[in-house]
Formats: C-alpha cells, sequence, structure tokens
C-alpha cells in the first residue's frame, strides 16, 4: 500500500506519467468493441422485463419441501408462461409470472395449490396491470432524459460545452454498456434496476468533473507559455488525478460486489441481482470511460480551435528550435506556464565552486605569522 501511495503521489507531481492521450485511438477501438457488443447483445436477447414494467402476478407460498425447478413447471403448466421462482430464506417460495392475464389469477393460483399440495388460502397473490408497469416506464425513461439534461446544462457553465459533450458521451458510453450486460446474462430488469442505473451515473460524473476540474486549473492562461500543449496538460490532469479514481471506484466496488456475489450468488438472494449488477457493471464502466474516454475526447475537441491549434505549432517549433525531443505527456514543471521558462536561472546543485581571486595574497610577507 505504501508503494501505491508513493506512486499517486509521483503521478500527482508528474515525476512519472502515462500516456493516455497519445492512445486514445486504442482506448476508443476498445470502447467501440465493447459498445458494439452491448448492443448485439440488447438486440438478440432483448431485455428480461419485470412484472412492474409488464404487468403479472407475484404468488408467495408458506414454506414448503419444493424444489425451483419443480416450482417452475408448476407455473408454467398453470399459467402457460415462463416463470421465476426464488426460495426466500424462510423456506417459502415467490413465484413471478409476467406478461400473464391477470384475470387468471385465482385459477393459477389455485393450480397451484393443487400442485404444492397445499391450501389456496396460504397462497398469497400480488397482481400488477400493464397500464401500471407503462407508467413505470415511461417515468423512468423521463427522469432519465431530464438527468441528462440538467448535466449538460450544469457542465456547460461551470466549465464549458466541450466538456459537457464529452461528459454526455461518457454517461451514454455507461449506459449502453450497463444495459448490454443485463441483456447478456439475462437478469430481470426491475424499478431497482432502474435506480442503479441513476446512482452510477452519479458515480461516473464524480470522476470526470474531477478530471476536468484539474484540466480547467492547468489550462488557464495556457496560451501565454509555449512549453506543453493542451493534450500533455490534459494527460498530466489524468495522472493526477488516477490514483484519486482509482481508489474511489475500488472502494465503491468492494460493498457491491459483496451484495452481488455473495448475497446473489452464494446465499440465494436473487432479489439483490437486479440493482447490485446495475451498479457493479456501472462503477466499473464509469472510472473506465472517466480516464479513457471523457478526458482524451475533450482534448480532441479542444485542439481544433484555432488557438489551441497555433499554440501546439509554437511549441512543436520551439522544440525543433532547441533540437530537444518533444517532452513526454505531463511532464512536470514548475513554470509551465512562464512566457520564456528558458529565461530562468539555472539551479545550483551541489556545493558552489568559486574562483580564486588573482590579487589574493598580493602584497602579503611569506613565512609565519608570530
Amino acid at each position: 500500500m505504501s508503494k501505491l501511495g508513493n506512486l499517486g503521489a509521483r503521478l500527482h507531481r508528474g515525476e512519472v506519467s502515462y500516456d493516455f492521450i497519445g492512445h486514445r485511438k486504442l482506448w476508443y477501438g476498445i470502447s467501440i468493441l465493447i459498445t458494439i457488443t452491448a448492443i448485439l447483445g440488447l438486440a438478440v436477447r432483448g431485455l428480461n422485463m419485470g412484472i412492474d414494467f409488464q404487468g403479472g402476478a407475484v404468488f408467495t407460498t408458506e414454506k414448503t419441501s419444493v424444489s425451483v425447478s419443480q416450482a417452475e413447471e408448476y407455473a408454467k403448466d398453470a399459467s402457460g408462461h415462463d416463470a421465476v421462482v426464488q426460495k426466500l430464506g424462510n423456506g417459502t417460495l415467490r413465484i413471478q409470472i409476467a406478461g400473464m392475464d391477470i384475470q387468471e389469477s385465482n385459477k393459477i393460483k389455485n393450480d397451484l395449490a393443487q400442485d404444492l399440495k397445499t391450501d389456496p388460502e396460504t397462497i398469497t397473490a400480488e397482481l400488477v396491470g400493464p397500464s401500471w408497469g407503462d407508467q413505470i416506464a415511461n417515468k423512468a425513461w423521463q427522469g432519465l432524459a431530464i438527468f441528462m439534461v440538467l448535466v449538460v446544462i450544469y457542465l456547460a457553465i461551470a466549465f464549458e460545452w466541450r466538456m459537457a459533450i464529452a461528459a454526455l458521451v461518457a454517461l451514454i458510453h455507461d449506459i449502453t454498456i450497463t444495459v448490454g450486460i443485463y441483456a447478456l446474462v439475462g437478469f430481470e430488469v426491475t424499478p431497482g434496476t432502474v435506480i442503479g442505473l441513476l446512482t452510477i451515473l452519479g458515480y461516473s460524473l464524480y470522476d470526470t468533473v474531477v478530471v476536468f476540474d484539474s484540466l480547467k486549473e492547468q489550462t488557464k492562461d495556457l496560451t501565454k507559455q509555449t512549453r506543453f500543449t493542451y493534450s500533455e496538460i490534459a494527460n498530466r490532469s489524468i495522472n493526477g488525478t488516477l490514483v484519486r479514481s482509482i481508489n474511489t471506484t475500488v472502494v465503491a466496488l468492494l460493498p457491491v460486489a459483496g451484495l452481488l456475489f455473495i448475497g446473489g450468488g452464494f446465499l440465494g438472494a436473487g432479489t439483490l441481482n437486479d440493482i447490485s449488477l446495475s451498479l457493479f457493471v456501472g462503477l466499473a464502466a464509469g472510472a473506465y470511460s472517466s480516464i479513457f474516454i471523457a478526458t482524451p475526447l475533450v482534448a480532441d475537441l479542444k485542439e481544433r480551435e484555432p488557438q489551441i491549434k497555433a499554440l501546439r505549432k509554437r511549441v512543436l517549433a520551439k522544440r525543433a528550435q532547441a533540437g530537444n525531443e518533444p517532452q513526454p505527456a505531463g511532464a512536470p514543471d514548475a513554470d509551465a506556464y512562464d512566457d520564456d521558462p528558458d529565461d530562468a536561472a539555472p539551479a545550483v546543485v551541489g556545493p558552489r565552486n568559486q574562483t580564486s581571486s588573482r590579487g589574493r595574497g598580493r602584497g602579503r610577507p611569506s613565512g609565519k605569522r608570530r
């Protein structure tokens, strides 16, 4: 851990750096490949929408020794639809049947009671109409759209419109990947899933805004210097906040991983899967997009400006004139924004050697002093 802390301090001071901006085409290619895979999974498999969105019924039985697979067969025979069956911690069964006609619920309830060899009165039924599911879906989409608009407006005011566009692209990237993973895995989409999606958008924006704030601070009066290009300053901002982003993401992923893999996997609490999967995938995608998508995209947009183009030409011309290779992206320099850093006095390293005076010792009698 001490080595990681030392690495973080060196990255923050700019003593070491990785050229994220220089390899942005690689990151773009990886993101496009993952996004296409997610879209194909969504198109081929589709989302497993819960009864809150489709309508249907949820039957809860008393404690029983019937297995989950047997209960699924009983529910399918009784309703004619596929059913999702979960065994709860107290031994009861939760049988969820989506897309069914709620008028048939009493008949299905009686058939289930007969198959499970129990009294129909011991089985409780919760019914959700399809119109209610449509209302929930519409509200979810409206909330997501309003969230996106507010985010773009805020970032455009607090930073600039290029950063707002880059953040919006990163958010769409995160949502697409998360929804695609849901389609590929086949987990049920519930209102908890929507809550998880909105939550991960906040985490994604947090990492992105941290990098943008550092970038905004370091690019003040950028055109008054001739040491670094905008892309190099952007790269320094990523390296300076890299360890912070990694730490916050790992700390957030640990409890979510506990919910997903231990709670939903080993303990069988399937009701935790809907929100924990969206949080887990979204947090990882958000950390990735803030480093590899949002900031490189801002650098691409800024490098198209005439002033930034002119700055880049001046920087490269000055380096060529000096006969030096271009400094690596993120190279540290305390005088990065001076008008002419070459005029600065060189630092003295080690003991200073003084020149001997020509007149030293003249007129002094030789021999030992008494």
